[in-house]
């Protein structure tokens, strides 16, 4: 089987299940494993074990070993991080506190606001200046900094951000302060702010400096334990790291800079369906990614993902910008909430039913787990409904427990509201689509979009039981469950290609314009990008792409325009401009004629060419054979519990075709059909839904 084939393994490290791709050549072998939160690469380690001997093969014969994984967004979230203090310009304290002095709810008196990663009492100052030009204006005093060191020690401080004003124009001060707490320090970890964010901006250069010292320690242990364990087992391959961007990098990139990784497995789940809607020529789609403790929704147009320079981690509020911590780093855009298999569900003071952000995570997991789960999660209602086999859960590999679903359940929401077991399970489903639905719409709004008009891809271990229902609320008349769903980002990550951007704020007018300055910037951007993936790219071509970040003199935001990839001359400032105002009016309606326009920051990303699908040929319709067995489904809106046909998907060819309501079984996930719609198999093996005639 692996003669002469190039062997890649993906893992995607999840809040519940760790998930395994191999690919050798055209055949590809998956496998979901519970995650060990205490020690994540045991789970990753026991998933390669059980993969590697479906495939027949040793852990060296693996070429290529990709990785994403939830640990630095996790650590944020959940306050694990390392104990992190800050050194900051004198007189700047509480950058962190002070933030924008913007507030992401005017009229909320009481606002919540999250908590620094580096408290008040960590934060410190030395007296030193830079101009916005890079000019010293006070040389650093490096007394103060060595002074720090003994604090330091004292509070057993275990990494260190420093971000002093300005850096990004010189990052001299930064980059001695941070020799000489190492000097005084040995052994600690340090983050510059010039070297991880070197953009304007204070506050948001700031936090991401703080973000990526605060997880540094914990992704650095975990790599270096995973990268000695992989040595052991006699792994002889390249490892990459997917980071927040969609591409992968180095697993030296990933320890500097482990702040872009805080949304990788998100990342690779946008990939895959990018990947899936190039082959289905779907040039509007929203990727519904639902797992085991999160759900992530991404518009994605002309099949490329959409995406954003800033992240916000930890939101108070999760559909209000402004209510997290921003991480300011090149990353796909998408809505993320607290709605998983693993979300808990209960009543509230005011008796509705609420679903996470809290989750049961793998530890102890969900009531039918058996594994000492006592409250119910989503995964209880959709097999309490029957939307799930018990006897097939990941493969037959978790046998499930339905009655103790309907015991959590009648626990913790029927009886407080007077319903069954089932009314219960039913209201659950309900509210935890109604929440991924909502996320939806304001995702859609955000960007001027109606989510009406494009077609649902779901993946991931529950959204294929929630896909349909979220389709009826949203509007969309067509849903896609692609082949391993279940495992989507791992699979994701396959097609990622290696990639490293550089963002740098210099400061330029269109109309006094530095040529040869911005072109050597861009050329020393493209070089250091470059080195970056050039030794992973192993001979393969890397192309780049260059943009600038643009407004009008005077406003708050800019636009990206995308730049030659060669040295500019002044015959290209007038198509500068006109591209700006182009874009600008896409997005409101008219430029300003005549007015100033200014760059602030500029990019360069060095990217390897992703791998893209062949398209799918079309297939003729007919109905599916007989159903491999049949259901008892709970209906909610009849209020009876009905049987329903059980369809094994590896037994349904292309072109079968299947009314609703029905499910369709596989080792790694269940796809609900709802009455409204039928569902076919197409050409790659995708299930398809489209809404019935009315």
């Amino acid at each position: 089987m692996l003669e002469g084939a190039e062997v890649r393994l993906a893992v995607d490290i999840g809040g519940t299940f760790t998930d395994i791709v191999l690919d050798v050549g055209e055949v590809r072998k998956t496998r979901k494993v519970l995650t060990t939160p205490q020690r994540p690469e045991q789970a990753v380690l026991d998933g390669m074990r059980l993969i590697l001997t479906d495939a027949h093969a040793h852990i060296s014969d693996i070429d290529v070993f990709i990785h994403g994984t939830t640990l630095a967004t996790n650590a944020i979230i959940e306050r694990r991080g390392a104990k992190t203090a800050l050194i900051a310009t004198e007189g700047f304290r509480d950058v962190l506190d002070i933030g924008t002095e913007s507030r992401y709810d005017q009229y909320d008196l009481t606002i919540d606001k999250p908590k620094p990663l580096a408290p008040r009492s960590l934060r410190f100052t030395v007296p030193e200046r830079i101009d916005a030009h890079g000019a010293i204006r006070l040389p650093l005093d490096e007394a103060a900094v060595r002074a720090l060191a003994p604090k330091l020690r004292e509070l057993k401080v275990e990494s260190v951000a420093i971000a002093f004003l300005h850096s990004y124009a010189n990052p001299d001060h930064e980059r001695r302060a941070a020799a000489i707490i190492s000097e005084e320090m040995p052994g600690i970890s340090v983050t510059v702010s010039s070297a991880v964010c070197p953009e304007i901006r204070e506050y948001e250069r700031t936090s991401t400096a703080v973000a990526n010292a605060y997880v540094q320690p914990l992704i650095d242990g975990y790599l270096a334990r995973m990268a000695d364990a992989l040595q052991v087992e006699q792994f002889r391959g390249a490892i990459y790291l997917v980071t927040s961007g969609g591409g992968v990098t180095s697993i030296e990139t990933a320890r500097r800079f482990p702040v872009r990784l805080v949304e990788s497995g998100p990342a690779g789940g946008a990939i895959f369906s990018a990947q899936i809607a190039a082959r289905l020529g779907e040039s509007k789609v929203l990727s519904f990614d639902m797992g085991g403790t999160t759900a992530k929704i991404c518009l994605i147009e002309k099949f490329q993902p959409e995406t954003s320079r800033v992240f916000e981690v930890d939101r108070a509020a999760r559909f209000l910008k402004g209510s997290g911590l921003p991480v300011r780093i090149p990353v796909i855009e998408m809505v993320e909430i607290g709605a998983g298999g693993g979300s808990i569900a209960h009543v509230d003071a005011m008796k509705r039913v609420t679903v996470g952000p809290e989750s049961a995570s793998s530890e102890p997991g969900p009531a039918c787990y058996g594994r000492g789960g006592q409250r119910p999660a989503v995964t209880d209602a959709d097999v309490a409904l029957g939307m799930i086999d018990p006897d097939a859960f990941a493969g037959g590999t978790i046998k499930l427990d339905p009655e103790l679903s309907k015991k959590a359940l009648l626990s913790s929401v029927g009886e407080p509201l007077g319903l069954s077991a089932e009314t219960a399970a039913y209201a659950v489903h309900e509210v935890v689509c109604e929440n991924m639905a909502s996320a939806a719409r304001v995702h859609a709004v955000e960007r001027g979009e109606i989510v009406g008009q494009h077609t649902l891809i779901a993946f991931g271990g529950a959204a294929p039981l929630h896909a349909a229902r979220v389709a009826e609320k949203i509007g969309v008349s067509r849903v896609i469950v692609p082949s391993n769903a279940g495992v989507g980002s791992a699979v994701g990550f396959l097609a990622a290609p290696i990639a490293y951007e550089l963002v740098r704020s210099r400061h330029v007018r269109l109309d006094d314009f530095d040529t040869g300055a911005v072109s050597d910037l861009l050329q020393e951007m493209a070089t250091e990008a470059r080195a970056l993936v050039e030794p992973g790219a192993a001979g393969a071509p890397v192309r780049e792409r260059r943009a600038a970040f643009m407004r009008y003199v005077g406003q708050g935001h800019e636009i990206t325009v995308e730049l030659p990839n060669r040295p500019l001359t002044s015959s290209d400032l007038a198509g500068l401009r006109q591209k700006f105002e182009a874009d600008y009016a896409a997005m409101f309606e008219r430029p300003i004629p005549g007015a100033a326009i200014e760059v602030l920051s500029w990019s360069v990303l060095a990217t390897t060419e992703a791998r893209n699908p062949p398209t799918v040929a079309a297939v003729t319709r007919k109905p599916a054979g007989k159903a491999s067995g049949s259901r008892k489904f709970f209906d909610g809106r009849a209020g009876e519990i009905i049987e329903i046909p059980l369809y094994r998907r590896e037994d349904m060819a292309p072109g079968a075709t299947i009314a609703g309501p029905a499910v369709i079984a596989e080792d790694e996930t269940s796809t609900f059909v709802s009455t409204s719609f039928d569902a076919h198999i197409d050409g790659a093996g995708s299930i398809v839904m489209e809404r019935k005639a009315a």
